[in-house]
């Protein structure tokens, strides 16, 4: 992969994304001298022992001690490693290897490398102190591809991520552990195997390292990375489910949508209608669509349609039962088959754009976010060495940039968001395995003859476990400060909680999409088939085999004449028509999933299927090949 350049103004999130996937980095040699003049510039002022905070001042609640000129004791806090250190590099080492303290399980790698890249970003603008040559010996390490062992839990959003990038500082001095080759190793061995040196630190050093928003950053990028993928996942196994269920695509219009125009909204209707385009399923005349009936062996006449999987019906509807509708029988022929007359579908099929348009538009404010994010400056204190001033405390000046809150509110956005669209996804799986609700299809998409069949009745219990989980994660952590530092840092943002949920939870969304689009192209196929058995019965060429499927032929004379003619208009309907099929996208994906997915002709163990619908999802193949087409 090409080396991603960073100069602390320019840096986008697919370039964060490539290098947490193994890009190198390098960094703008036109901006080195204005991170060096920043580090002089500390180093002068300490020379004339002015009161700066984090240089010569102690941190947190310590801020009022100032370092002297000397050591108090003799020995005490000295580095054994280094027995000349200052007191200066002394305060900066204490501040990373005590500030250390993470728990749990490490970060993947690339939410790692991601943290490295923004740290050294956000460095390079040249506001922080820190000499050109550790930040090359960041770069160095991360592109050496050392990735620091960082636990999970520890940080509270503001000082920023303190805990977590000290994690990430504390390999750069020869401590901690980290990754490297594939071996957890002591951080020291990590960089002799990758033929680099431990770094001492200088004034401010430490803090430049460790104060920011590179935790909560990382994971919120990588999370929106994935989202982005899934929120067209999302559509495409929601235009799976609708070719399903033969659905209406008036609610996608166009002129419907400019009448409400979130972006979002009007985005997914337009990507439901490219999804849709050539399905001969959609808007499909009621009519025309039969409902299940369980297979006999006197389901069928021939021996190619006996092999089918089903039997097929619709219900005649007497002449009495038309008064006041004779208008409606007139557009639509007297049977009533899978598909009820109405003109609308219900809300998780009907309101598809309105709920996932909504989830895009919070994805899409989080990315404003994020992106501004990227390219500021997230330490503290911010260093002017060129403006002019009086007093160094105009120059040096301590603000509150490392305060997470913009990232953690859009986070918790992005939070409430994730759960929404993993319910609708489920109330759609649902639908499908319900014989209530799914418009003529087998209870739990399975034939089932025998009563022996279970089919798909228990994906939607681990959807439904899945989002439930997902809802009770949503709570957000940035409405809950708990002061730290002796209330010095006595507000909070919690941001790196909300952004590792977000992370998280992206995954699990995924996991529910997977089970939709699994159940979405068995109920498919399922639909195809007896649409298209229905046809092929049409087509035979007189009208008593597809009689033979409607109930409620009238006995006596009346009413036969009526009947008669009603069921040879459908047959010719039926004859008619082209082979039945979904949007050409839908059909595209429909057929990746067929490739790694067997229908489910009979019972079977689906954990293989659950799996692989899964990484089909994760791999992205699915939407891949609905791009294509």
């Amino acid at each position: 992969m090409k080396p991603v350049r960073l100069d602390g103004r320019s840096l986008t999130r697919p370039q964060l994304v490539a290098v947490a996937h193994g890009a190198s980095v390098e960094l703008d040699e036109a901006q080195l001298p204005a991170v060096a003049r920043a580090a002089e510039f500390l180093a002068e002022q300490a020379g004339r022992e002015e009161p700066i905070y984090g240089v010569s001042t102690g941190f947190g609640s310590n801020a009022d001690r100032l370092l002297g000129n000397q050591r108090l004791r003799n020995g005490a806090g000295v580095d054994a490693t280094n027995p000349h250190e200052s007191l200066h590099e002394e305060l900066q080492r204490n501040l990373i290897v005590t500030h250390a303290v993470c728990v749990g399980e490490p970060f993947a790698p690339e939410v790692v490398r991601a943290m490295l890249c923004i740290r050294i970003n956000t460095l390079m603008r040249g506001h922080s102190g820190i000499r050109v040559q550790t930040l090359q010996a960041l770069a160095a390490m991360l592109n050496a591809g050392i990735v620091p062992v960082v636990p999970q839990l520890g940080s509270v959003g503001a000082s920023g991520d303190l805990a977590p990038l000290s994690h990430l500082a504390i390999v750069l001095l020869g401590g901690g552990e980290a990754f490297y080759q594939g071996e957890r190793l002591a951080g020291a061995e990590a960089l002799a195997r990758a033929g680099l040196q431990p770094v001492t630190l200088s004034y401010k050093e430490g803090l430049a390292l460790n104060n920011g928003t590179a935790q909560m950053l990382a994971c919120g990028v990588l999370a929106l990375s994935k989202l982005e993928d899934l929120l067209d996942t999302a559509d495409l196994a929601a235009a799976m489910t609708i070719d399903a269920f033969a659905g209406r695509l008036g609610a996608f219009a166009e002129e419907v949508h400019a009448l409400r125009p979130h972006p979002g909204q009007v985005e997914v209707a337009a990507h439901l209608r490219r999804l849709l385009e050539g399905s001969t399923l959609a808007n499909i005349p009621y009519h025309l669509v039969p409902r299940f009936r369980p297979w006999t062996p006197q389901s069928w006449g021939t021996e190619e349609l006996q092999a089918l999987r089903f039997d097929i019906g619709w219900d005649w509807v007497p002449l009495a039962q038309r008064q006041g509708r004779e208008k409606f029988y007139t557009r639509f022929r007297p049977f009533r088959g899978g598909k009820k007359h109405q003109p609308q579908d219900s809300y998780s099929l009907r309101c598809v754009p309105q709920v996932h348009g909504a989830v895009r538009d919070a994805v899409a404010q989080a990315a404003r976010v994020l992106e501004v994010e990227l390219n500021s400056l997230t330490d503290n204190p911010i260093v002017f060495p060129d403006a002019a001033a009086e007093h160094v405390e105009e120059q040096v000046i301590s603000a509150g940039h490392f305060h997470g809150m913009p990232l953690a509110l859009a986070m918790s956005y992005v939070k409430a968001a994730i759960p929404v669209l993993a319910s609708i996804s489920e109330r759609r799986l649902n639908k499908l395995v319900d014989p209530a609700t799914n418009d003529g299809l087998p209870a739990f998409l399975i034939g089932n003859e025998d009563a022996t069949e279970s089919g798909f009745m228990i994906v939607q219990y681990t959807a439904a476990a899945i989002v439930n989980d997902l809802a009770s994660r949503a709570m957000p952590a940035s409405v809950y400060s708990i002061p730290t530092s002796a209330n010095a840092e006595d507000h909070v943002s919690m941001g790196a909680n909300e952004a590792r949920h977000v992370l998280a939870m992206a995954d699990d969304l995924g996991k529910v999409l997977g089970l939709e689009l699994y159940t979405a192209a068995q109920a498919l196929d399922l639909r195809l088939d007896m649409i298209n058995a229905a046809r092929a019965l049409a087509r035979e060429g007189d009208s008593g085999a597809l009689a033979e499927k409607v109930s409620g032929i009238p006995a006596g004379a009346e009413g036969q004449g009526t009947f008669h003619a009603e069921i040879s208009g459908l047959r010719d309907e039926l004859a008619g028509s082209a082979e039945f099929r979904p949007g050409a996208a839908v059909a595209a994906a429909h057929a990746v999933i067929r490739e790694r997915i067997g229908f489910l002709e009979r019972d079977r163990a689906l954990d293989r299927d659950v799996a692989e619908a899964v990484q089909l999802v994760v791999e992205g193949r699915v939407l891949a090949a609905a791009r294509s087409a």
